[in-house]
């Protein structure tokens, strides 16, 4: 562990400006406060923020930084609060201090739901400073470096599986690319243990085997350019463990088969150096064809640049060569740190668009499964690059369709998208982009994005938006439907209602707007004669339940006076159906349809002949409505129910297979003749596909 004198000094040396007493009063405090607290591994507590800090000065990042690293955790572990961090050390390290704390109240939340959470409030707080991911990646891979101490095998792998899918992903966004590797073999080791280890001991063999082919390799490659008169340094190394188990596991391949284990590193003195060395490598060896990648040209969204090649060496060595100066090395090492320039206070908001895109995936999701689904698809990195008609450039996933490009370049035109041109010629919506496809989206002033979209887009930004906005517009159809239904309701109160008593009973029923009363009839979340007491309080004092307020009152013939009797939930009798009784000893009588399938298969209990009253009037009908998946045909369907004088008591999506959805409706009708009517209406309209009775 760093001493405090050791931490100041190094701090010191990059930048001798720094406030010395800020840094030991930081040193300090987080001493004091985590006091005896202890880690699995039995070291102080107050050790890992320290480490934390020392990895924070290796970035050599500004001393605001610094001070949060050692803080990071005193808020949540400690009886330190925000306010004692912003009087002791400033405004700046306590919102960086706050954007790195985790809620205590989420670490209650189920799993899912914290994951998110915390991503959520993380995301939000890296987009306001960058510094905070720094920190968070630097907090995550010391504990990656501890994880072993943890004795609860199922605890380290769900940190080690929240790295992988999380964390490392966003440092390789970042283009901390140390950092994604050491986390990435350190959570490999804890989730595929087998695989791990067998790998690493091949990889051991094969050192012992190499009798120095590496450095061979190396030198050959750097006596080829020097000859060329380039002044280069070149090393050689294995591949990452964990990038050879996932080419073995993509792949479906055995250790023996991977034949690019080896790669080397060209540094060059400027650009034009990485070029000319290509050229040279390239007439030295044989080049595979579809293994040259251009990042110096055309960066990763990251900042990463680079040359990436491979050649087939000497006895059919097939060796991965990345060429770059030693500028584009640093920042490709260290990404977004390495552009932190401590003494300007310049941020490198160039190098983090894809941040906003976050942000509005955060806005956009609904749940924390969707959160979880959409960052993850957000942040992993397997590229292609498509342009605009003018020339500019995005990135986008392997697999990415003109939709995903749409919404890429702005949410506005994803929503507005109606078909696409790709390289001129017009495609299908769902065609996969190829690099270098130049793409022309074509808009439409009344389009809307379709729900079939989710079967094809790849982006986490698409997904988001178009789960939103079918969201919002099945939403705004049920209100629709509301509406209708609301002045139904309206017409059975003993007032005139105005806009004044609406507003009114939006508040006694704890609403927000007007909009929200709608929703909730005709979601059928609010009861008929709940909206008739918010409306004209007292209204229904008095008044017994009746069709319409969501109860009903029929009578049947053949009954013994005095005998309880329910109405069948598996058929829905209503006055008019043929009907029959059954009975079992010690039940009330159930009352069916004659045509009932449970009929039909036989119930055992007597069965008594009944029919319908003279008071038989009210019931429940059901029925199955398919109606063609447009703007407006929900709505459409309440108007008809609301013309026929029939209230919606339930409404349930049941299926969807574009271009239809199919619904059930329990409907509030007075005998089968008042059914018949709204199914003769609903079988009438452009909007219904299918209307049957269940």
């Amino acid at each position: 562990m760093l001493r405090q004198y050791e931490l100041v000094e190094r701090v010191k040396e990059y930048d001798p400006d720094a406030d010395e007493a800020m840094l030991n009063r930081a040193y300090v405090y987080t001493v004091q406060k985590h006091g005896t607290q202890t880690r699995a591994s039995g070291d102080p507590y107050f050790s890992h923020p320290v480490e934390v800090a020392g990895l924070m000065t290796d970035l050599k990042l500004d001393q605001e930084t610094i001070a949060t690293a050692l803080l990071h955790d005193t808020v949540e572990d400690t009886l330190a609060t925000i306010d004692d961090i912003e009087a002791n050390f400033g405004p700046d390290v306590a919102r960086l201090v706050d954007g790195v704390t985790k809620l205590s109240k989420i670490e209650q939340m189920p799993e899912n739901e914290r994951a998110a959470e915390n991503l959520r409030k993380f995301l939000l707080a890296m987009s306001e400073d960058i510094r905070v991911l720094l920190v968070k990646l630097g907090d995550r891979l010391h504990n990656m470096r501890t994880l072993h101490f943890i004795k609860n095998p199922e605890k380290r792998q769900r940190i080690a599986r929240e790295t992988m899918d999380i964390y490392a992903p966003l440092a390789e966004r970042v283009g901390m690319y140390e950092y994604m590797r050491e986390m990435q073999l350190l959570a490999f080791e804890q989730l595929e243990p087998e695989a791990y280890r067998l790998i690493m001991d091949r990889l051991q063999a094969l050192r012992a085997q190499d009798g120095g082919q590496v450095d061979a390799i190396a030198l050959k490659i750097k006596q080829a350019l020097a000859e060329a008169g380039l002044k280069v340094e070149v090393s050689g190394r294995e591949k990452h463990p964990y990038s050879i188990w996932r080419k073995m596991a993509e792949r479906h391949v055995s250790f023996e088969q991977v034949t690019d284990i080896m790669a080397f590193r060209v540094v060059t003195e400027d650009e034009a150096d990485c070029y000319r060395a290509l050229g040279v490598l390239h007439t030295t060896w044989q080049f595979l064809p579809g293994r040259f990648k251009d990042y110096i040209s055309t960066p990763k969204t990251n900042g990463y640049r680079s040359l990436h090649t491979s050649l087939m060496y000497e006895n059919s060595m097939r060796v991965e060569v990345q060429i770059r100066t030693r500028a584009m090395h640093r920042l490709n090492e260290f990404g977004l740190a390495a552009h932190w320039a401590y003494k300007q206070g310049e941020r490198p908001d160039g190098q983090v668009g894809w941040l906003r895109d976050l942000i509005e995936i955060v806005d956009a999701s609904h749940d924390a499964e969707e959160l979880l689904e959409h960052t993850r698809m957000a942040i992993y990195q397997d590229r292609i690059f498509a342009f605009t008609p003018k020339g500019a450039l995005f990135q986008l996933p392997k697999g990415a369709t003109p939709v995903d490009f749409a919404f890429a370049v702005h949410t506005a035109l994803g929503a507005a998208t109606v078909g696409a041109r790709i390289n001129g010629r017009h495609v299908p919506l769902r065609t996969p982009l190829a690099n270098g496809d130049v793409v022309e989206i074509i808009k439409g002033a009344e389009a809307e994005p379709q729900l079939a979209w989710l079967g094809f887009v790849v982006t986490g930004k698409a997904r988001a938006a178009i789960r939103r906005a079918v969201r919002l517009r099945e939403r705004a159809e049920v209100a629709d439907m509301g509406k209708k239904l609301f002045a139904d309701i309206s017409a059975r109160v003993p007032a005139r209602i105005g806009k004044k008593a609406i507003g009114l009973a939006v508040e006694r029923l704890g609403l927000e707007e007007e909009e929200d009363l709608y929703y909730a009839i005709g979601a059928h979340q609010i009861e008929d004669r709940a909206v008739m007491e918010a409306l004209v309080p007292g209204c229904t004092e008095g008044i017994p339940d009746a069709p319409g307020w969501g109860q009903t009152s029929v009578s049947i013939r053949g009954l013994t006076p005095g005998v309880g009797y329910t109405l069948a939930t598996c058929c829905h009798p209503i006055p008019g159906d043929r009907i029959v009784g059954t009975r079992r000893s010690g039940e009330r009588i159930e009352v069916h349809a004659i045509d009932c399938h449970e009929l039909a298969s036989g119930l055992d209990s007597d069965w008594i002949d009944l029919s319908w009253g003279p008071r038989a009037a009210g019931a429940v009908g059901r029925l199955r409505v398919t109606l063609y998946d447009r703007p407006g045909t929900l709505a459409e369907m309440a108007g008809i129910c609301a013309q026929n004088l029939t209230n919606v008591k339930v409404l349930a999506q049941i299926q969807q297979d574009h271009p239809f959805t199919t619904y059930e409706l329990e409907l509030e009708v007075q005998d089968l003749a008042h059914l018949t009517r709204v199914l003769s209406a609903l079988r009438a309209s452009d909007a219904v596909a299918q209307a049957e009775r269940i």
